[in-house]
């Protein structure tokens, strides 16, 4: 009974002191499992904490998730401020400069200029001068409407209005985080395009001298119906347009500006001496309407005046008509005789009847008198 109860319960087996090495080996790798697990933590939590980002005031951000947006439509858009992402690469940030002015330039239309020549004409803006003939494989070029060649640049000034479609509106076929920066390329091919299709649309003299502004607000036009039609989500704000000759034809268009402004010069001063003769002309047909109304109202006036002194007269005439020529016809003889040398009255006989009179026309002259003695 005893030994089968021993064989029930053993006895424990005997405690082996460790030594000094081992627990310092034990103690050793406490701490260092401890230093690690702080590591570990540290590191979760820098990790976490560099997903923290920044959005700024003009600007608007979208978390990508494995490629995909969080959200959808406007609720896809962070704003200004502070927020949290999950780092890369599980989210990726994409901020778009929502209504900050951005601008491309062309890069069809302009020759070659080096790093060097580049540099001299945005310090002095005197462009290199043109050597040998123009090659098409390095230099650019426009053709205009009337086939002639000229060199012509452009930068376009636009806004991102609707981050949606600039980011994920046009190319759904892309990896939405180069979205943005396609469109900076579209708006670019579409000032490129607009730039040549505008040149040929247009004569040479028209994009050079006459009509600068109607070819740069043309190729603006161009564009925005461009990134219209593509739906691009921005807005267009402003276009400059920069064109010249080919340099190696600069004395040539030298010699028609000339030509051009001597043309114009000779207009101008016959316009201004046609408006000097048409001013004069019409001061003096002024001046003769004026004579001639002043005349008319003048004679109108005297023929009323004529014919209110007849009216006057006819009460006295109808009351006694012999006095009335009586005394008319004295009236305008003493007009008539007034100045007369030679006046003769012929009485009338007691009947009325004039009396005959018999006059020597042809009298002798009066002697001239005579400075002698008599």
């Amino acid at each position: 009974m005893s030994d089968e109860h021993k064989h029930d319960h053993p006895a424990p087996a005997p405690v082996t002191p460790d030594d000094p090495g081992s627990q310092a080996l034990a103690e050793a790798m406490r701490s260092s499992f401890a230093i690690v697990k702080f590591l570990m933590v540290a590191l979760v939590l820098l990790f976490l904490a560099s997903g923290i980002f920044q959005v700024g005031p003009q600007e608007k951000a979208v978390i990508l998730r494995f490629g995909k947006p969080i959200g959808t439509g406007q609720q896809a858009l962070l704003g200004p401020g502070l927020h949290w992402s999950f780092p890369y690469p599980i989210d990726e940030v994409v901020k778009i400069p929502y209504k900050e002015v951005q601008n491309v330039s062309s890069t069809v239309g302009w020759f070659y200029m080096t790093p060097q020549q580049k540099a001299a004409y945005q310090a002095t803006g005197n462009l290199p001068p043109g050597s040998g003939t123009l090659n098409p494989v390095v230099d650019g070029y426009a053709i205009t409407a009337d086939r002639n060649i000229i060199h012509t640049r452009a930068t376009i000034y636009y806004q991102v209005n609707d981050p949606i479609r600039a980011v994920f509106g046009f190319s759904a076929g892309l990896d939405s985080a180069l979205n943005l920066t396609g469109v900076s390329n579209i708006v670019q091919n579409a000032l490129n395009n607009s730039l040549l299709y505008t040149a040929a649309h247009f004569g040479v003299d028209a994009v050079l001298y006459s009509d600068v502004a109607g070819f740069q607000e043309a190729v603006k036009t161009r564009v925005i119906q461009l990134a219209e039609q593509e739906h691009l989500g921005i807005t267009i704000q402003q276009c400059n347009v920069d064109s010249i000759p080919p340099r190696q034809l600069q004395s040539v268009f030298d010699q028609v500006t000339e030509a051009r402004q001597n043309r114009n010069k000779l207009l101008d001063d016959a316009h201004t001496y046609e408006n000097q003769v048409t001013n004069s002309a019409d001061a003096q047909a002024s001046a003769i309407i004026n004579e001639a109304q002043s005349a008319s109202v003048l004679y109108v006036q005297s023929v009323q005046a004529d014919a209110k002194a007849f009216s006057d007269l006819l009460p006295n005439y109808l009351i006694n008509p012999g006095l009335f020529d009586q005394q008319q016809l004295v009236q305008v003889m003493g007009r008539a005789l007034t100045n007369a040398d030679f006046k003769a009255f012929v009485p009338t006989t007691a009947s009325g009847d004039p009396m005959e009179l018999r006059l020597l026309l042809n009298r002798e002259p009066p002697g001239q008198k005579t400075t002698g003695s008599p």
